[in-house]
């Protein structure tokens, strides 16, 4: 026994639960929404290119599946993403670079994706050449979701040959 009297057992958690609930659904409510964030496809990806023995940086712009020469090194995009406007800027392509040799023979030097908002990422970097995205460009069509369907033809496809299954149901009272 204490000088204060017997010990009881910690009671505090009982009162605890309300408010354990209420930050749980409070952090539920306030965490970001998983929706797929919608991406625009380009035709074209604009690539900055340094040329490390002028020090001359040139523009240079790519259009999907073609080969574009800068100087030794042959730069071909498969696809470039951009998103809309109105959502945080994301630009990312897919990019293949081929070095001719003296010989004539092509080695591949680069096959990964480049991001412009961080060009040091995954930038090509070249003993005499440096390469790095700088934008996308010539959108084929409006924003495209992640699953690759326009956004708003899903639904209207929905509802004419059948409902959502996570939609909310009408209750009928019999």
């Amino acid at each position: 026994m204490s000088a204060r009297g017997p010990r009881r057992p910690f009671q505090g958690w009982r009162h605890a639960g309300p408010a354990i609930a209420a930050g749980v659904l409070f952090g539920v409510l306030m965490a970001p929404s998983t929706a797929a964030a919608q991406r625009i496809e380009n035709q074209t990806a604009v690539f900055a290119a340094l040329d490390k023995v002028t020090a001359r940086i040139s523009r240079l712009e790519a259009p999907l599946g073609k080969q574009e020469a800068f100087a030794a090194l042959k730069v071909t995009a498969r696809v470039c993403y951009t998103r809309p406007p109105t959502e945080p800027p994301k630009t990312s392509a897919f990019v293949e670079v081929d070095e001719v040799a003296l010989d004539g023979s092509q080695k591949r030097i680069f096959s990964g994706w480049m991001f412009a908002e961080s060009p040091a990422l995954n930038a090509l970097e070249h003993a005499v050449f440096d390469i790095w995205l700088t934008d996308c460009a010539n959108p084929v069509r409006g924003p495209v979701s992640q699953r690759g369907a326009p956004p708003g033809q899903g639904q209207a496809a929905q509802q004419g040959s059948e409902q959502d299954p996570l939609a909310p149901r009408r209750r009928v009272r019999r």
